[in-house]
């Protein structure tokens, strides 16, 4: 959970914006995001080099060139009339918020009431009046419960999976292991999501697996040795500072295919995955949490960042802002949206520039792109787009 001032690309920060019928709020809500999305699509005029409503059905390596066949079609066109593409290198950016993870409940199967993942819930409304069941304690869970609560439910009740059965619909209960017994009308499972690419074929042999919700071997969570650097992945990793944390990979991936940044030999990434594997083993963390950064070592994440890319660093008042949302959000789940009663005057201060700097840049920013000529050169505008866009996306006639 990060406020908006911890959200924004370096180039485009996330302040708010004041037309009519935008969330200004510090900690707002998705309609929000998708706005700022937008506007940084406009602001550096990426539109055209991104299509939407296209399923990736296939992207497989060309011989031993390090090119790559890709495979799509347009989802929305009567035909669906499929396209094959070939690139240069392929970035996956899927992230791990696209095949939910469903747990394993006795009942479960039969039990003929409502059930949903967390992926597929959006408002409370449609679950108005009935008695909800929200697996899982993790943020989504913790988040939906509240808004259910708030929303009109007449009963919501939390739930770690292993404590719990469903009942068929003879008996439309859930039965918890302290023996409780409730009669629920939805349960909704916020049990988290696996990595999912049922799209990429890296040409057989071990190349590149998904094991125990491990997906490897990737250098630096980034790069498959055997692939680097025509594939990489970008925001895989878990519990970082999102966008930024992504955006450093962005950068890094784009600086690599663009010749100013090198690799090391297949060899030395192979040792180095690795080892990371044995520290990971030897400090007791899990292999399905091996893209957690910073599970070793908290301070994991800024030596990612700063070691990979040329990323800004991140300025001391926003790590103190971030560490007091964390503290907030521990002690009051309900309220820690509203609460500035212990920010510092380093954040205040620093704010006050954030706020003024970033509100000048966005505003000139959006002004720019309404009133440059049409055909004018995107590199001019946003070198980091040109980076990413062009350098990735080299296709082949």
């Amino acid at each position: 959970m990060s406020p908006r001032e911890c959200m924004g690309f370096s180039d485009f920060q996330f302040v708010p914006n004041p037309r009519r019928n935008r969330d200004g709020r510090r900690f707002p809500g998705h309609r929000e995001v998708l706005c700022y999305l937008k506007d940084f699509t406009h602001a550096f005029r990426l539109a055209d080099a991104i299509r939407l409503n296209t399923k990736v059905l296939r992207v497989v390596p060309i011989n031993s060139g390090g090119k790559w066949l890709v495979k799509s079609v347009r989802v929305v066109e009567p035909d669906r009339e499929e396209q094959e593409e070939v690139f240069d290198a392929v970035v996956v950016a899927s992230g791990h918020y696209s095949q939910p993870s469903l747990p394993s409940i006795k009942g479960m199967e039969q039990w003929r009431r409502r059930q949903l993942h967390s992926h597929s819930y959006r408002v409370p409304d449609p679950f108005r009046g009935d008695v909800v069941v929200v697996v899982g304690c993790g943020e989504s869970g913790l988040d939906i419960a509240l808004e259910l609560c708030s929303g009109g439910v007449a009963r919501e009740m939390l739930a770690n999976h292993p404590e719990l059965q469903l009942h068929p619909q003879v008996d439309p209960g859930v039965v918890f292991a302290d023996g409780r017994h409730v009669v629920a009308d939805t349960v909704i499972y916020c049990t988290g999501y696996t990595y999912s690419f049922p799209f990429l074929n890296t040409g057989g042999g071990l190349q590149l697996t998904v094991e125990d919700n491990r997906v490897g071997p990737l250098y630096e969570h980034t790069f498959p040795p055997a692939l680097a650097p025509s594939l990489s992945f970008v925001g895989v990793p878990m519990r970082i500072f999102a966008p930024w944390f992504f955006e450093a990979q962005a950068r890094w991936v784009a600086q690599v295919l663009a010749g100013k940044k090198t690799l090391p030999p297949e060899q030395d990434m192979m040792r180095a995955v690795q080892e990371d594997y044995r520290a990971r083993e030897l400090a007791g963390v899990p292999t399905k949490h091996a893209h957690v950064v910073g599970a070793v070592q908290r301070m994991e994440i800024l030596e990612f960042v700063y070691r990979n890319s040329d990323m800004p660093r991140m300025d001391d008042w926003k790590m103190e802002l971030f560490v007091s949302v964390v503290r907030n959000t521990m002690d009051d789940r309900e309220t820690f949206r509203d609460r500035d009663d212990d920010v510092s005057d380093t954040i205040k201060e620093g704010r006050r520039t954030w706020l003024c700097v970033s509100a000048a840049q966005y505003e000139a920013a959006l002004a720019a792109a309404a009133t440059e000529p049409a055909g004018a050169d995107d590199a001019t505008t946003h070198m980091h787009a040109q980076d990413v866009a062009g350098s990735t996306s080299n296709r082949q006639p």
